[in-house]
């Protein structure tokens, strides 16, 4: 009868230490910078249409270099770079998100399952293995051209191709959780499969599941800017890699510097800030940078 009463002392620890391991995250400068510049993504993508009319139709500024009344530029058509680069946040933070979330559930669903039966792990390993060794970025441009291209086929494709490394990282904590006595416990105690997974073991790879959505995110953003900036992305959406391809289509990228590097400066700020909350939370998870 210890196993039920071991696992209930450790999730009130756990909730007990929530709010001061948040404190403790937040504390480091790099934690609180990445924060910070991702806080400031969401409110750009939510408030698109209060800070920026969404581009459209052309003007006479064709070209114009970064002033007080176009803070980014203009770029062949006169529109505001600015505008652009904010209602670009919207789609590529959308994507990067819905992306990441797609990759979350399949990977965790595969990797707990891998984990604690078995016999379905060689099934579960043997598919992710085979998922990994794929050229990715080929497959996703092939899948791309011949679908019809839009922000919910593209999210699809990306989150598809993104699961196998989350996975593989749910899977190899699992394996560790499902070793623990209390596992053993609660086999003995009549707890179901479903039950042990979904309440024993998903609690302990939480903390590793919002690492994967940080990581995985900030991937599927430079893939769809990488898809957009092909063709392949939405006509109709503005993002980040279609302002890029704007640049390259228009010719203007020698001597209009400032069509590429504002787009590409928020790619940059994104994935940075992504993956650095990412490692610092993992980091701030570690005992032995915690005294423990």
């Amino acid at each position: 009868m210890s196993a039920p009463v071991l696992t209930e002392q450790t999730v009130a620890v756990q909730e007990v230490g929530v709010r001061p391991a948040w404190r403790s995250y937040l504390r480091q400068p790099s934690a609180l910078v990445a924060v910070a510049v991702l806080v400031v993504m969401v409110v750009l993508a939510v408030a698109a249409p209060l800070i920026a009319d969404e581009p459209g139709g052309t003007s006479a500024d064709v070209l114009q270099s970064p002033s007080g009344r176009h803070w980014f530029g203009t770029d062949d058509l006169g529109q505001d770079i600015f505008a652009q680069v904010v209602w670009g946040t919207r789609t590529s933070l959308m994507i990067g998100v819905a992306a990441s979330l797609i990759a979350l559930v399949l990977g965790t669903a595969i990797g707990l399952v891998s984990a604690y039966f078995r016999p379905v792990d060689a099934v579960g390993t043997v598919i992710t293995d085979v998922m990994l060794a794929l050229p990715t970025l080929p497959l996703m441009i092939m899948l791309a051209a011949v679908v019809n291209p839009s922000v919910w086929t593209l999210t699809v494709i990306i989150g598809v191709f993104a699961w196998p490394e989350v996975a593989r990282l749910i899977r190899s904590q699992g394996l560790v959780v499902t070793a623990m006595p209390y596992i053993d416990g609660a086999r003995v105690l009549g707890a179901t499969g479903w039950r042990i997974v979904t309440r024993e073991i998903m609690p302990a790879v939480v903390p590793l599941m919002v690492v994967s959505v940080l990581l995985t995110a900030s991937r599927a953003v430079i893939s769809e800017a990488g898809l957009s900036f092909l063709g392949l992305g939405d006509p109709d959406a503005w993002s980040w890699g279609r302002i890029l391809l704007n640049a390259q289509r228009s010719g203007v990228v020698a001597i209009a510097w400032w069509q590429t590097l504002f787009p590409s400066l928020a790619i940059l700020a994104l994935v940075l800030a992504a993956t650095v909350a990412g490692m610092r939370f993992n980091d701030n998870r570690d005992p032995r940078r915690n005294g423990g």
